[in-house]
């Protein structure tokens, strides 16, 4: 890489050595060339930068990969007893390593800053030299896209990841050998959820997950809302978006129960929440078990089911209603639609001895 030589100094000299116009001619040539320096240096730190942004994204997601065995929300496994009481201590090195990503990715960041810099000061010298030897101006350069919009992250969320780390590093340090074991695992499932779902906020902002990663993090956050809504702690948009309203809702459920308020569904707060569904539920629940009872006995009937007449809707059910759905000529769907019910009732009206009603689950 060629030394950095302060444009507006080299401006300065040529302004004091040139007198002529083969004075002027030579200085418009220097400060072209310093130009094209100036471009390639950018080009040069556009790159690193994009690098380093890959470095980024590519430490990171191991690092939530990490967290994950404690935070249960990608992998489903569970932290054992020794995963509690050793607190985490295997993330150490893939933190680390996310540390030193993020020192590098700011260094890259300024680099590109200096190089936009330098360039403008560049194209200035030289619209300068060109104006002394009575030439038309240069073209404004035009640099090369920079890749700030993968590598950028609002300050709110980098707060929330600062944050969540220091709830996690504090949660560690709070479990000691006469913590109770269940206490100790909440108190720590409750840090590893909040501290991975700020880093996959900010793997998202920063451009750091695909789309399909997306889908799944939206389908997520809409479960969870659905849930929250029919429980009576959210009353806003289902959209798919864990924003404040969400995180909101999740602490209310959590208040409710004397649960850490972390506004995130850790292991803990997704049973409260199932708790206060079934309380909820009653009446529908009931009403389901009763149709999916309808269904099996329907089917039993039928010849197509063999399972026990019990409420509970099974996959084997689907494909046996998927079979009766294909008998009676209808779009084996699965479920039990207004085309399987019209089916139903012109067998029953075709037939002397009349079939069993099929009511909707």
């Amino acid at each position: 890489m060629r030394a950095r030589v302060p444009i507006l100094l080299l401006t300065g000299i040529l302004a004091v050595t040139g007198c002529g116009n083969g004075d002027g001619d030579a200085r418009v040539r220097i400060a072209e060339r310093q130009l094209a320096d100036a471009q390639e240096a950018l080009a040069g730190a556009q790159a690193e930068l994009a690098g380093q942004v890959d470095a980024f994204c590519r430490t990171s997601s191991s690092y939530v990969t990490a967290l994950d065995r404690y935070g249960d929300l990608i992998t489903g496994t569970a932290p054992t007893v020794g995963d509690v009481k050793g607190a985490g201590a295997d993330l150490a090195e893939p933190r680390s390593e996310v540390v030193t990503s993020v020192e590098k990715l700011a260094a890259a960041r300024q680099a590109v800053a200096d190089a936009e810099k330098d360039l403008a000061e560049a194209a200035a010298a030289v619209t300068s030299a060109r104006t002394g030897a009575s030439l038309p101006p240069a073209p404004s350069p035009s640099p090369s896209p920079t890749p700030e919009p993968r590598a950028s992250v609002a300050d709110t969320t980098v707060s929330r990841v600062k944050q969540a780390d220091a709830d996690f590093t504090a949660a560690q340090a709070g479990i000691g050998d006469q913590t109770p074991m269940r206490q100790a695992s909440e108190r720590f499932n409750a840090a590893a959820v909040a501290l991975e779902m700020s880093w996959l906020d900010l793997l998202g902002e920063a451009g750091c997950v695909t789309e399909d990663q997306r889908g799944r993090a939206r389908d997520y956050t809409l479960a969870v809302q659905k849930s929250l809504s029919t429980a009576g702690y959210y009353r806003a948009e289902v959209d798919g978006v864990y924003g404040p309203a969400t995180v909101d809702a999740v602490r209310a459920v959590q208040k409710a129960h004397g649960l850490t308020g972390t506004g995130t569904v850790d292991k803990a707060t997704d049973a409260a929440l199932q708790e206060d569904l079934r309380a909820k539920g009653g009446a529908a629940a009931e009403a389901a078990i009763a149709s999916t009872a309808a269904v099996q006995q329907t089917l039993k009937l039928a010849g197509f089911w063999s399972g026990p007449v019990d409420g509970t809707w099974t996959d084997e059910l689907t494909e046996a209603l998927q079979a009766f759905q294909k008998n009676l000529g209808v779009e084996p769907t699965g479920t039990v639609d207004a085309a399987t019910i019209a089916a139903v009732e012109h067998t029953r009206a075709a037939k002397t001895s009349p079939a069993p009603s099929v009511s909707p689950p």
